[in-house]
C-alpha cells in the first residue's frame, strides 16, 4: 500500500467510530462563570476559532455573555436521553433525484447445496446459504448449530476477545424453539435456526448492553431494538453481544482488546471489532456491525471479513447506541458475501423510533449478467493501492463491464469531521461535563475524551457551514454517482470512504487476498520493530447509488469467487 493510502486510512481509522451513546441529565457551568470572562478571556481565545476582534468588540461581546451562558446552562440542565435524535435528520436523498424504486427478494442461488460435511469445523465455517440449505433439507438443525457454536466460543472467544455477553442457555432455548417450528411446517424465512452474534452497543431486552466502555459495564437493556426484533422474526438465534471499542471507536473495550484471528497478536480495528473477530474465527454463522466512519470496513479488512455498509437510513437505528445521529448506519458481517443479501433483506426497513430511517425495497438477483454494466474506476488509485486491488479491477474488467473514468472533485473533505466530532461530544456530554470520560480506558490524543473536550470549542458557524459543504459534496457525488452503477477502488482510496459515510452510499468491503505484515496498531503502523510479518487478509471495495446494495452484493459475489481467497480459515481457528 502506498504512503499516500496509508495516510488516508490513518486519517479515516483516527476517527473512525460506528454506532454510540450518550447520558440524561447534564452539568451546570462553574459559579460565576459569565462575570469570570473578561476582554482578555475572549483574545485568548480567539486563536482557537481563527479570527481576530478589536477591543471595542471584545468589551462589546463581554458585556452580553451573562444572558448567552445562561440559555447555555439551561440547555445543559435539560435531560437528553441518548435515544432523543435532534429535530434536524438527514437524509441522503436529493431533492429531484429520485432512488430507483424496488420490490423485496433475493433471487438466484449464489452456492451449490452439497451433502453437509461431517467436520463441525467445516460446517461452522460454511456460508448462510449452505447452513440454510442443509437444514431445509433435513441435515442440520438449529440446535446442533448453535451448539457447535457455543462449543467454539468456549474454546476461542477468550483468546479473541471477541465477546462481552455469551447467551448461551437463551441461544439453546431459540434454537429449540426454531427446530419444532420447522418440525411443524412454520418456517420464518431463510435465516430460520441460523446463529448469530450482535454488537454490544445494539439493545435486546434485559441482556447486558455496555457500550464497550467502562461508565456503561453495568448498564442492562430495558427494550429491545429495532433489528434484533427483526432478526428474532427472521428465526434468527442470539449467541451473544460482540466486543466494540468503547463508545464505538477502534478495538479497546473495558475489559480487553478484541484481536485478529489472523494475527491475535494484534487488535481487530474496529469499532464493530468483536463482531468481524468472532464471524472470521467461525464463532457463528454471521454479525450485525454498525458503522459512522469505517466501523465496518475496516476491522473487514483486517479480519477479512465481507462487510456491507448500507445506504444511510435502509435500517432503523431504533433501540442502537447513537454516536452520530446523521451518520451512524447498521449492517451485516459475513464470511461470504452472498451471505450479506440474507441478513440485509432481514433487518431492511424503516421505524418510528428512528426519524431518519427510510423504506425502500431491497432486491439482490445472483442470476444477474454484469455485461454493459456502468464501473467506476480511478487509475491512479488503483495505481496507489495494492496489487490485489488491481487484481479484482482485471477481474471484474473481464466481466464486459463498461469502464468510467471515476474522480472526486477536490474539496476539504476533513472539514466534515466537524459534525461528526459535534454530534458524537453532545451524545456524550455528560461524561465530559461529569468528568466520568476519565474511567475510560483508551485516554490517548486519538481516544473519544480528549476529542469530546476538544469538540466543545468547535464554532456554531463553523458547524453550520460544514453541514453546507456536506451539501456539495451530496450534490457532486449524485452526479458522479448517475453515470455509474458502481465504482471499484481500494477500501481507503482518496476520501471515497470518508466521503460516502457523509454522503449515505453504501460499501462493500470484500476479502481479496493476503499480504504479509507486521502486527500493526489500530491506525496500521507497525507495533514493534521486530521485523516479523503475518499473512494476514486485505479487502478490496465497492460502492454503488443510493439503494443500489444489491448491485454491490452480486457484483461482489462473482469477484470473491473468483479471487479464490473468502475460504481460507485463520490457522489458530481452523
Amino acid at each position: 500500500m502506498s504512503d499516500n493510502l496509508i495516510a488516508s486510512r490513518r486519517s479515516v481509522l483516527g476517527l473512525m467510530a460506528g454506532g454510540a451513546a450518550g447520558l440524561a441529565g447534564g452539568s451546570s457551568f462553574p459559579a460565576n462563570a459569565a462575570q469570570d470572562v473578561s476582554a482578555s478571556t475572549v483574545a485568548c481565545a480567539e486563536p482557537l476559532f481563527a479570527v481576530t476582534y478589536t477591543d471595542e468588540e471584545r468589551a462589546q461581546m463581554v458585556r452580553t455573555m451573562e444572558n448567552w451562558t445562561a440559555r447555555v446552562e439551561a440547555l445543559r440542565a435539560h435531560g437528553r436521553p441518548n435515544s432523543l435524535a435532534p429535530a434536524h435528520t438527514f437524509d441522503p436523498r436529493l431533492p429531484g433525484r429520485d432512488a430507483r424504486a424496488q420490490g423485496n427478494s433475493v433471487t438466484g442461488s449464489p452456492w451449490r447445496s452439497d451433502v453437509r460435511p461431517q467436520s463441525a469445523e467445516d460446517i461452522a465455517f460454511a456460508s448462510v446459504w449452505q447452513q440454510a440449505a442443509w437444514m431445509e433439507r433435513g441435515w442440520l438443525n438449529s440446535v446442533e448449530l448453535t451448539q457447535i457454536y457455543l462449543d467454539r466460543i468456549g474454546r476461542h472467544a477468550g483468546q479473541l476477545e471477541c465477546f462481552i455477553t455469551v447467551t448461551a442457555d437463551r441461544a439453546l432455548q431459540e434454537a429449540q424453539a426454531r427446530d419444532a417450528e420447522r418440525a411443524a411446517g412454520r418456517l420464518r424465512g431463510p435465516l430460520h435456526g441460523i446463529a448469530y452474534a450482535l454488537k454490544d452497543i445494539v439493545d435486546v431486552a434485559d441482556l447486558p448492553a455496555t457500550w464497550g466502555a467502562t461508565p456503561y459495564r453495568d448498564r442492562v437493556a430495558q427494550e429491545t431494538a429495532f433489528i434484533a426484533a427483526r432478526l428474532a422474526e427472521s428465526g434468527a438465534v442470539l449467541l451473544g453481544k460482540t466486543s466494540v471499542g468503547a463508545l464505538a471507536f477502534g478495538d479497546i473495550w473495558f475489559d480487553g482488546v478484541c484481536r485478529n484471528p489472523f494475527n491475535p497478536e494484534e487488535g481487530s480495528s474496529g469499532s464493530s471489532a468483536g463482531s468481524a473477530s468472532a464471524t472470521a474465527a467461525g464463532l457463528c454463522s454471521f454479525s450485525i456491525g454498525t458503522e459512522t466512519l469505517g466501523s465496518i470496513v475496516s476491522p473487514s479488512h483486517r479480519c477479512g471479513t465481507a462487510g456491507l455498509r448500507p445506504t444511510f437510513g435502509r435500517v432503523a437505528r431504533s433501540g442502537a447506541m447513537a454516536l452520530s445521529w446523521t451518520l451512524d448506519k447498521i449492517g451485516p458481517i459475513t464470511r461470504h458475501v452472498a451471505d450479506t443479501a440474507l441478513v440485509l433483506a432481514a433487518i431492511n426497513g424503516a421505524d418510528a423510533g428512528d426519524p431518519a430511517s427510510l423504506d425502500h425495497g431491497f432486491e439482490c438477483d445472483f442470476s444477474n449478467q454484469f455485461s454493459g454494466l456502468r464501473l467506476g474506476y480511478n487509475p491512479q488509485w488503483l495505481e496507489q493501492g495494492h496489487a490485489l486491488d488491481r487484481e479484482a479491477f482485471d477481474i471484474a474488467r473481464s466481466l464486459d463491464v463498461e469502464l468510467v473514468p471515476f474522480e472526486l472533485e477536490a474539496m476539504p473533505y476533513d472539514a466534515l469531521l466537524l459534525e461528526l466530532e459535534a454530534e458524537a461530544a453532545a451524545a456524550f456530554e455528560e461524561l465530559s461535563l461529569s468528568g466520568d470520560d476519565a474511567l475510560m480506558r483508551w485516554q490517548d490524543d486519538a481516544a473519544w475524551p480528549n476529542t469530546f473536550r476538544r469538540a466543545r470549542f468547535i464554532s456554531g458557524v463553523d458547524l453550520v457551514n460544514a453541514g453546507r459543504l456536506r451539501r456539495q459534496v451530496m450534490t457532486m457525488m449524485a452526479e458522479k454517482m448517475s453515470e455509474v452503477d458502481a465504482v471499484i477502488a481500494p477500501n481507503f482510496a482518496g476520501n471515497m470512504l470518508l466521503a460516502t459515510n457523509f454522503t449515505g452510499h453504501p460499501q462493500l468491503a470484500l476479502r481479496a487476498g493476503f499480504h504479509d505484515q507486521p502486527t500493526r496498531t489500530l491506525f496500521g503502523a507497525p507495533a514493534d520493530e521486530s521485523g516479523e510479518t503475518h499473512s494476514v487478509p486485505y479487502a478490496t471495495s465497492l460502492w454503488a447509488p443510493l439503494f443500489e446494495e444489491g448491485t454491490l452484493v452480486a457484483l461482489g459475489h462473482v469477484l470473491e469467487q473468483r479471487l479464490g481467497a473468502a475460504s481460507q480459515r485463520p490457522p489458530l481457528f481452523s
